[in-house]
């Protein structure tokens, strides 16, 4: 069983992040922290595989954090799970040998992917003497497609794959009737009659290119995505319409 140690000051993430780990076969939330010295002080008592951190923390931050224990030889790997999007901390985690940096908010398919290839890795490298270079190559070079992602638009502003002009408008249509009142996937899928999974697609591409904004809302179960027109993106649309 691969124990995890969740490095999170607030308690209602921590509590998604540990509902998330019990949904994964052979993975254990075996410590919850608050701060970096509660997770320093867990390292040196208690055997963990796996250190799920934050980076904006009371005290410490969580690349302090990272430091500390690359300093100290830990036997311990990391994935950065924060709101934290500076290419400056991205940088200095991976830099540190953080294995995966997921950023706030993400999808549990993103956490999954996440925990799915390093429980790969792990059993891998802890079942091994050795590995040739095919082996290496295939553990290290091996990517995963995150579900239900859509392609950035490009530069000619045509549409990513798999998105149409015509189902673009109906859902663009949708959204102006709501005006400035937030909606979440489920509702715009119920009032156009389109899949949701069709749905999410073309919302999280308007994301893309800023005219919605995505927020993130806690509640029983799974998190709500919620989305609102940006006032100061209206017009990015218009390429694609």
């Amino acid at each position: 069983m691969i124990q995890v140690m969740i490095v999170e000051d607030d308690p209602m993430v921590a509590q998604l992040n540990k509902r998330y780990i019990e949904q994964m076969d052979d993975f254990m939330p075996s410590h919850l922290a608050k701060s970096a010295k509660e997770a320093l002080a867990t390292l040196a008592s208690t055997n963990i595989d796996l250190v799920l951190l934050d980076v904006y923390m009371p005290g410490d931050d969580g690349i302090k954090f990272l430091k500390l224990v690359r300093e100290q030889n830990r036997d311990v790997d990391v994935i950065l799970v924060t709101a934290a999007s500076e290419i400056t901390h991205i940088q200095q985690a991976l830099r540190l040998g953080a294995i995966d940096y997921l950023i706030k908010p993400f999808e549990f398919d993103r956490f999954q992917e996440a925990l799915l290839n390093y429980k790969r890795n792990y059993y891998k490298l802890n079942h091994k003497e050795q590995m040739n270079q095919k082996e290496l190559d295939h553990m290290l070079r091996s990517t995963h497609p995150v579900p239900n992602e859509v392609q950035l638009p490009s530069e000619d502003h045509s549409l990513p794959k798999g998105l149409t002009k015509n189902t673009l408008e109906t859902i663009y249509t949708t959204i102006l009737s709501l005006k400035t009142t937030p909606f979440s996937t489920d509702e715009i899928a119920t009032t156009t009659n389109i899949s949701r999974v069709s749905v999410r697609k073309y919302l999280k591409f308007l994301s893309s290119i800023g005219y919605l904004k995505e927020t993130l809302t806690y509640g029983v179960g799974r998190p709500i995505y919620q989305y609102a027109i940006n006032p100061d993106k209206q017009s990015t649309i218009q390429h694609y319409l």
